[in-house]
């Protein structure tokens, strides 16, 4: 990292969590869908964790954010590559980047960021069922804005323990095509985590990232309720639900539960 990059404290990650739900095709029960990754560690370690569907929002046209935090620097090569939202910045610039941010998420069409989940969404069925979705098979509803403005160590690999703050954009992918129900469930049943820790150390061994991905089918009633029996001081944390370990942005899509680390805008 330069010397320019070390005086930029503070990192800043802008991205859409989706709360990816749909009926039993059985019994109508809500059921939601999250992202389950495997990932090798040092060794032969290895972290599986799910969350929710989404990724970093990508920058359009950079020019208007260099205006209030000069030079972009991102947090790493590959961030820079697909011009994620993963920035470094002076402690100071954090208001002015956060409202910057507000303002343009709100905009369907904002020719800045990126500001609508499709393209992720679309690549992260792809990587965990291997399904083609298309636009027909859900409906999308904007939720609001999460923000975290106490900065966070980052358990990101290429970044790990950076003080991060971060910025949610919520939307809600109701999937309506029954077929596509069907194929999600069966994945989630298909899949244990022992199965993602082979495929992922058979990455690893191919030269990969050491890195696979499915998807996790759970009602979403006992994921609220797991939560709520958390006092709202000590709800963000990360919960074994059903022997699987959820992530703490789980809690960014769960509506009528409070964490006292988010504002929601």
């Amino acid at each position: 990292m330069s010397d320019s990059a070390a005086e930029k404290e503070l990192r800043v990650s802008v991205a859409t969590l989706n709360r990816v739900i749909f009926a039993h095709p059985q019994n109508g029960t809500s059921m939601l869908a999250l992202e389950r990754k495997a990932t090798v560690l040092s060794g032969n370690d290895i972290h599986i964790i799910a969350q929710p569907f989404g990724g970093a929002v990508c920058i359009l046209n950079s020019a208007p954010l260099q205006e209030i935090i000069g030079e972009i620097q991102f947090d790493s090569e590959l961030s820079k590559h697909e011009q994620d939202f993963r920035i470094l910045i002076p402690p100071s610039k954090w208001e002015s980047v956060k409202q910057y941010c507000l303002s343009h998420l709100e905009n369907p069409q904002d020719p800045e960021l990126e500001s609508l989940p499709h393209r992720e969404l679309a690549e992260e069925f792809m990587e965990t069922i291997h399904a083609n979705l298309n636009r027909e098979q859900y409906t999308l509803q904007a939720l609001g804005t999460i923000v975290e403005n106490n900065p966070i160590p980052t358990e990101n690999m290429e970044v790990q323990g950076l003080p991060t703050v971060r910025l949610y954009r919520i939307f809600e992918a109701r999937v309506i095509d029954g077929e596509l129900c069907e194929k999600m469930l069966a994945a989630s049943q298909s899949y244990s985590d022992r199965d993602l820790e082979m495929f992922a150390l058979k990455d690893r061994q191919n030269g990969g990232r050491g890195r696979a991905n499915s998807i996790l089918i759970l009602p979403l009633h006992i994921i609220t309720e797991s939560y709520l029996k958390f006092a709202p001081e000590i709800r963000y944390r990360k919960v074994l639900i059903e022997n699987h370990e959820l992530d703490e942005s789980v809690l960014a899509i769960l509506d009528n539960v409070d964490v006292q680390q988010y504002q929601r805008v």
